[in-house]
C-alpha cells in the first residue's frame, strides 16, 4: 500500500503537492504540528483587528497549522496572510469539510450564536472563547474568556471602566499573551498598481500632499460619520489655504454623499467611486493621512500603517489601538458612547467635533511644515 503523509503541510490529495513528489521517501515531509481553527466571521473591521492574534499563536505554538473560517466579505482581508495555512468561507462547501476534520484547538471569537454553535459541532481536543448552551445561548468555554464575555453584558464596564484595546482583550480571552502585535494585512501588487494608475490619470503626482476623507461609517450605528457641512468646511480650508489634494473614499453606500461633497467643493477634489476591497486599500496606502470615523476604513489604514485621524462619537475609543499612527478626537457629549442604531438627539455627538479641532489634530500628526502651500510631500 502506498504511503500517505496526511498530516504534511504540503499534502493535497486531489492533486500533486507543491513539491510534486509522492510521499514515500520524500525529504520535504513537514508535519502540521498543532492544528488550530480560528472562527471569526464578522464584521470586516473586527476580522482585521483580530489578526494580531496570529502573532500570539505563533509565539505559543511555533509549529502549528492555522485554519481560519470567516465570511466571504472578509476573505480578501485574509487571503494573502502568510500565517494562515487554510482559509475557509462560512456558508460554502467548506462547512462540510470542517465536519470531517479534527483540531487540537478551536478559538471561537464571535459572541453570536451562529459562530458559537459551529464551535460546538467541530471536533477539537480543546475549545476556547465562545460556545452555545443547550438553551441556545452564548457562553464562554474557558475562565480566561469571562471578562471579554462580560463586556458585552455591561454597558458600564464596556463604555466607562474598560481601558484596554480589543486585541489585548481577545488575546486574554483565549489564553494568549498580547505584546502590542500589529494588524497583519497584505495586499497584492496589482491593487497598488491600480491605485497608482487612478492617481496618475487624475493628475495626482507622487509628491502631492494627499488627504483621504473616508466618509463611510457602515449602517449599524447612528452618527459614526461626520456631518457633510463639516466635511465641506474642512475641504475648502485645506484646498484653498494650503493647496492640499483631497481624495474622497467610500463604497456604494457613500456614493451620494461623496458626489454631494465634490459638487460643493470650491476647488477640485478627487472621487474615485466604489472600488473592490483590496483596490480600496491601494488608494488608502497612497494618502498622507486618512480622516475617518470608527469604521472599516480606519482598520484598513491601521493595517496598512497609514497615518490617520479618527473621529469617535457613539463607539468606544479606548478599544481602538492606533499603534502610534495618529490621533483620536472623542466627542465630549454626555450621552456618548451609546452604540444606538437610532439617535434621538437634535445635536449629535459628531456635530460637536469641530473643523478647528480636526485641523489642529492634522497639524499635530503631520507637522506644521506639511501645510506650507509651496511644500511637496
Amino acid at each position: 500500500m502506498m504511503k500517505l503523509n496526511l498530516d504534511c503541510v504540503y499534502y493535497k490529495g486531489e492533486k500533486p503537492c507543491v513539491k510534486n513528489r509522492l510521499c514515500d521517501g520524500c525529504d520535504d515531509y513537514l508535519p502540521m504540528g498543532k492544528r488550530i481553527l480560528i472562527l471569526k466571521h464578522a464584521a470586516m473591521g473586527d476580522v482585521l483587528r483580530t489578526t494580531p492574534i496570529l502573532y500570539a499563536l505563533k509565539r505559543s505554538y511555533p509549529n502549528s497549522f492555522i485554519t481560519w473560517m470567516t465570511d466571504s466579505a472578509s476573505a480578501d482581508l485574509l487571503k494573502y496572510n502568510r500565517m494562515i495555512d487554510r482559509l475557509y468561507i462560512y456558508g460554502t462547501a467548506d462547512m462540510m469539510r470542517l465536519t470531517c476534520e479534527s483540531f487540537d484547538l478551536i478559538l471561537s471569537l464571535d459572541k453570536e450564536p451562529r459562530t458559537a454553535a459551529l464551535a460546538m459541532k467541530i471536533d477539537a481536543r480543546e475549545k476556547r472563547g465562545m460556545g452555545l448552551s443547550p438553551e441556545g445561548n452564548v457562553y464562554f468555554f474557558n475562565p480566561e474568556a469571562e471578562h471579554y464575555f462580560k463586556l458585552g453584558l455591561s454597558n458600564e464596564l464596556k463604555f466607562f471602566e474598560n481601558k484596554r484595546s480589543y486585541q489585548d482583550l481577545v488575546c486574554e480571552a483565549v489564553g494568549l499573551t498580547y505584546q502590542n502585535d500589529p494588524y497583519d494585512l497584505e495586499i497584492p501588487d496589482a491593487s497598488r498598481q491600480k491605485a497608482k494608475k487612478l492617481f496618475n490619470e487624475a493628475g495626482l503626482g507622487e509628491n502631492d500632499r494627499v488627504i483621504g476623507l473616508n466618509t463611510g461609517a457602515g449602517g449599524v450605528f447612528a452618527n459614526k460619520n461626520w456631518t457633510p457641512d463639516h466635511y465641506v468646511a474642512l475641504i475648502n480650508q485645506l484646498t484653498r489655504e494650503f493647496r492640499l489634494k483631497i481624495v474622497l473614499l467610500g463604497g456604494e453606500r457613500e456614493k451620494e454623499l461623496n458626489d454631494d461633497l465634490q459638487s460643493r467643493s470650491k476647488e477640485k477634489i478627487y472621487n474615485f467611486g466604489s472600488q473592490a476591497l483590496l483596490d480600496f486599500c491601494g488608494l488608502i496606502e497612497r494618502c498622507s493621512l486618512i480622516i475617518t470615523g470608527d469604521t472599516l476604513g480606519m482598520h484598513l489604514a491601521i493595517g496598512l500603517k497609514v497615518k490617520l485621524l479618527v473621529l469617535f462619537g457613539p463607539t468606544c475609543a479606548q478599544e481602538i489601538d492606533l499603534y502610534g499612527l495618529g490621533e483620536k478626537i472623542v466627542s465630549t457629549i454626555s450621552c456618548a458612547p451609546c452604540y444606538k442604531q437610532v439617535c434621538p438627539e437634535t445635536v449629535t455627538c459628531m456635530d460637536l467635533i469641530s473643523v478647528e479641532s480636526v485641523y489642529k489634530s492634522m497639524v499635530s500628526i503631520l507637522g506644521p511644515s506639511f501645510f506650507e502651500p509651496s511644500r511637496k510631500a
